[in-house]
């Protein structure tokens, strides 16, 4: 007997791995996101695909050293 696939947004899945992860992946079969409990993995598989589609957010770059004398 086949277990039933839950879509999610009807455009990916979540499968649990035999090691207890979980990992999405697209109706291709492409693996997307891993992470270790099912909601965080839909979660973070959404704003992967968002991001995808839409775009990434403008990255900020911020120095490392701090200026001065000790």
């Amino acid at each position: 007997m086949s277990e039933k696939i839950n879509w999610y947004d009807d455009c990916f899945q979540v499968i649990k791995a035999k090691w207890g992860t979980f990992h999405s992946q697209d109706k291709e079969g492409k693996k997307l996101v891993t992470s270790l409990t099912e909601e965080e993995c839909v979660r973070a598989t959404r704003f992967y695909l968002k991001g995808i589609q839409e775009g990434w957010p403008e990255s900020k770059s911020y120095e490392g050293t701090v200026g001065g004398k000790l």
